[in-house]
């Protein structure tokens, strides 16, 4: 049914009580991104600590979920465990289409349960089972046991934590059907602060498609040839983001051990090519999506000395084979796929967990930190070491590890060695390409290669217009967010261009949302900002570890002072764009 509101489901795990609200504002916060943003400052309190029971943490969908494809992910917002200030993170798999088929605009979880529990809600219910049973295990089996626990028809999507979250790792991610996460900022620890081991979200109902209208099957049609019958979308389905590797090794833009080096000789072992030669088993998609880019390889370990093995899926992509392949040194694929399966089973971000210890690793080379801290011997390219930190780390095994689990340069400013962690507002992701990038992931929103194009921009010659390029991250990052508050796959941003989001839209209904789309995503903007600016964030304050003053790309030695300029210019209008939304109110 196309509406007006927002159908916003609350549950109280302190109460075990819940209630719909409809609320307004769809022509303005969209969904997705906007209505996450929106429901925050309904529900949440920026000045209040992430750990308080009273926070919500929030999931939300788009008008389009289930209509259209590629309109797949949920926007998940909170407190963050990392740095106590607003953030998002975005996950696919089945959860989008769970919440439409369970007729929610967003589900929102506030309290604290008095014991570790699984929630379960449906179109018209809601179960809190008490499940202490579930509290120190993994994320395999969380997910085999909670399967059995509930029922399964209709669209169900099940997002749980393991370890990590449960011992406040700032960085634990929430894992939703298996391949999928929200992945960075540490949603898992607040699942973990609340008691909340699992959420079962069951699609249970249905929602009618438009009868007697002739422009959305048209629209439809063509969105899916575009994505299906054209090249568009042919290099995520082929080697997917995996294809990045050695490309960007070959532009000595992709870090090794540490960033010590963003080149290496050894990087056929893990390169996109070797992965899907050798290691990858099939593709899969997904809820509503027909391109297919989760790319699964097989990991057979032997576990018995006469030749008995065990075999295991593992989803791989460009970031876990940067974090936990080169970033740590390693050249072996398969050895790879075992510490990307570790990570998983621990319930950690891997590109978190990755770049943490490869910073543990050179800190221990520098005698920051001994063997008795790290309880392992730490050595780029040996796989065995890392696996065994892997579960030290979701587990706070000593204070060394339970201070690493707090971000990388908070270990770093202890141990003293801030000169070589490489986090850029949290850990790095995998682009050492330049000064753009570096200035974006560590001054944008969620501290992500996505919030804009700078990673790609660095790729080119560039003239270090600083005002140039600011005003084009925040021109990038505003129509991002009209794409990720409709929960659009940000792969599919060349397909779903302003004018194609408007069609769409138009053809179920919406027309006054699709004529608001570009002053809908300025305000999104500003509210997101506003959040963080009011949760405690100072982008004057910060800065970029001297790790990234010492390298080389393809374009040679980093120009300290223009990324420095264009630091302080881009913090300058992030500080305007938190005054702007302060003087505006609720847009």
């Amino acid at each position: 049914m196309i509406r007006p509101h927002f159908r916003v489901v609350i549950v109280d795990l302190s109460t075990r009580k819940t209630h719909v609200e409809n609320v307004p504002g769809r022509e303005v916060w969209l969904g997705g991104s906007g209505l996450a943003a929106l429901l925050f400052e309904k529900y949440g309190d920026p000045g209040a600590p992430w750990t308080d029971p009273k926070q919500p943490l929030i999931f939300a969908i788009g008008p389009l979920t289930g209509y259209f494809p590629l309109m797949s992910k949920t926007v998940c917002s909170f407190l963050s465990p990392y740095h106590g200030q607003y953030t998002e993170s975005h996950a696919g798999g089945r959860s989008a289409l769970a919440l439409r088929f369970a007729d929610m605009d967003a589900l929102v979880v506030v309290g604290k349960a008095e014991r570790p529990c699984v929630l379960s809600v449906g179109h018209k219910h809601m179960d809190i089972k008490d499940a202490p049973f579930l509290w120190g295990k993994d994320v395999f089996t969380t997910g085999k046991m909670v399967r059995n626990m509930l029922p399964g028809s209709g669209m169900r999507s099940i997002l749980r934590i393991g370890p990590a979250g449960e011992t406040g790792c700032a960085y634990a991610c929430i894992n939703v059907d298996t391949y999928r996460h929200f992945g960075r900022m540490g949603s898992g620890a607040v699942m973990g602060a609340k008691n909340l081991k699992a959420i079962a979200i069951q699609g249970d109902a249905s929602f009618p498609l438009p009868e007697g209208n002739k422009e959305y099957p048209k629209v439809f049609k063509e969105i899916y040839e575009q994505l299906t019958e054209t090249s568009m979308m042919s290099k995520y389905h082929d080697l997917g983001t995996a294809g990045n590797v050695a490309a960007l090794n070959e532009l000595k833009s992709l870090p090794w051990r540490n960033l010590q080096a963003t080149t290496d000789p050894g990087i056929d072992g893990i390169s996109g090519e070797r992965f899907a030669k050798d290691m990858l088993l099939r593709n899969t998609a997904c809820a509503g999506c027909p391109v297919g880019c989760i790319h699964i390889g097989y990991l057979r370990e032997k576990f018995m000395a006469d030749n008995r093995y065990l075999y295991r899926q593992v989803a791989y992509d460009y970031e876990p084979i940067f974090s936990l392949g080169s970033m740590l040194g390693m050249t072996d694929g398969f050895a790879v796929l075992g510490l990307m399966d570790a990570v998983e089973r621990e319930g950690l971000d891997c590109m978190s967990g990755g770049v943490a210890l490869a910073w543990a690793t050179e800190a221990l080379e520098k005698g920051h930190v001994t063997e008795a801290e790290t309880l392992t011997p730490l050595k780029f390219g040996e796989a065995e070491g890392y696996k065994t930190a892997i579960g030290h780390l979701g587990r706070g095994t000593n204070e060394f590890y339970r201070r690493l689990a707090q971000g990388t340069m908070k270990a770093a400013e202890h141990y003293h060695g801030e000169d070589y962690a490489c986090v850029l507002g949290q850990e790095m992701a995998g682009y050492a390409t330049g000064e753009t990038f570096f200035v974006s992931e560590s001054l944008s929103f969620r501290h992500s290669h996505l919030d804009s194009s700078a990673y790609s921009a660095d790729q080119k010659p560039q003239d270090k217009d600083a005002p140039k390029v600011v005003a084009g991250f925040v021109k990038d990052e505003a129509s991002r967010i009209v794409l990720t508050s409709m929960v659009g796959c940000l792969f599919a941003r060349g397909v779903y261009s302003t004018e194609r989001l408007q069609q769409a839209l138009s053809s179920l209904g919406y027309a006054d949302v699709a004529a608001n789309l570009d002053s809908a995503g300025t305000a999104i903007q500003r509210l997101r900002w506003r959040l963080r600016m009011r949760s405690g964030y100072a982008p004057m304050q910060a800065k970029i570890p001297k790790r990234y003053t010492e390298i080389n790309t393809w374009k040679g030695p980093i120009d300290t002072e223009y990324m420095e300029t264009l630091r302080q210019a881009y913090a300058a209008r992030l500080m305007e764009l938190g005054r702007e939304e302060e003087a505006a109110g609720n847009v």
